[in-house]
């Protein structure tokens, strides 16, 4: 049985989709760009504040499931650009617990929903 998770203080889809899906144990969230929630304005220029504001809008989803970081087993990131990896490490890493940091990947795509140049998805466990 899935149960749909979504807040209102994480971006709505802007497509055919919800934020996360709860089955079983196991939460899927969809891909988060770095789109303020209130605003609903994308923050841009700085791909630290850009991928800050991404993983923000997953910590509210992962609220909303009454989960949180710690939870997380694996994550997708995709960025515009490689070069921006390291900048992008950095913020990701102030996220998670070196020791018990989830699996991931990260790859470079020709582009992202609204020419953003960050994007990340996650699956959590309870």
């Amino acid at each position: 049985m899935k149960k749909i998770i979504n807040t209102t203080k994480a971006p709505a889809p802007i497509g055919p989709y919800n934020q996360a899906i709860l089955s079983g144990n196991t939460l899927y969230i969809s891909g988060q760009i770095p789109m303020d929630a209130t605003t609903g304005n994308l923050i841009e220029g700085d791909i630290k504040k850009e991928t800050n504001q991404c993983l923000k809008n997953l910590q509210a989803i992962l609220s909303a499931a009454n989960m949180g970081f710690e939870n997380v087993v694996k994550t997708s990131i995709f960025l515009s650009d490689m070069k921006q990896f390291s900048e992008v490490n950095e913020v990701y890493a102030s996220y998670f617990n070196a020791e018990t940091a989830p699996a991931r990947e990260t790859v470079e795509v020709a582009n992202l929903p609204k020419f953003v140049n960050v994007e990340i998805s996650m699956i959590a466990v309870k």
